[in-house]
């Protein structure tokens, strides 16, 4: 996992105030271990290798079912439809438990979360955190989140209202690119001071700095 030393806090704060510096926006940064647990993507593995389970007996030779039949019930003994039965459900809540189990280990089950689900994820996080940090917490709801998700090497940048009617998401790009560049050569303060650098140059295009525009908001980066 990604840490944040002092002299990244140190690059992000200056990064900020000097993006500030040039327009009536407020950037708020804030960098997150990750967006969520995931467990319940483990939860459905696991009833996805247990609803394969009876396909993975149907598909077993019948010399081999006989053969297993007789080593836990004897030789003379009738595999009945209750018993039968039994082993069935006694296999897939065992399989269901290991694979739970071997998926409560964090890295193998990020591995087996899908892109889109991360994004999606990180999406709803960041927009959780602009709602309390950001939005319409400042005069002309000149608010912006730059949100990064370090486990998931995902970033989000949401606007409020004044400058989301101006600018395009597509804009920016730019910052995204330098972020996650920078996250994934291991210098996650390095990107988000350069994204901060990007995001204050489009806000000094869109809400130029006015004479009598104070900090509504302190610049440090969050952690959480």
């Amino acid at each position: 996992m990604l840490r944040f030393s002092e002299d990244d806090h140190r690059l992000v704060t200056e990064a900020v105030a000097r993006a500030e510096a040039l327009s009536d926006g407020e950037i708020v940064t804030v960098v997150a271990d990750s967006s969520d647990a995931y467990h319940d993507v483990a939860l459905h593995w696991a009833v996805l290798a247990m609803l394969l389970v009876p396909a993975a007996i149907a598909a077993l030779p019948q010399s081999l079912v006989d053969d297993v039949g007789a080593t836990f019930l004897g030789w003379n003994a009738e595999l009945t439809r209750p018993i039968a039965m039994l082993f069935m459900v006694a296999l897939l809540a065992l399989t269901f438990l290991i694979v739970r189990l071997i998926l409560a280990w964090r890295p193998l089950r990020m591995a087996l979360t899908p892109g889109p689900t991360k994004s999606r994820r990180v999406g709803r996080r960041a927009l959780q955190i602009f709602r309390v940090s950001a939005e319409k917490k400042t005069h002309g709801r000149t608010g912006v989140l730059l949100y990064l998700s370090l486990l998931e090497h995902r970033a989000e940048i949401i606007a409020d209202e004044a400058i989301h009617k101006q600018v395009k998401p597509e804009v920016w790009g730019e910052a995204m690119v330098a972020l996650v560049g920078k996250v994934e050569e291991g210098r996650p303060g390095e990107g988000m001071a350069l994204a901060v650098d990007a995001i204050g140059a489009v806000l000094a295009t869109v809400l130029p700095k006015s004479l009598d525009d104070p900090n509504q908001i302190p610049d440090r980066l969050i952690e959480i």
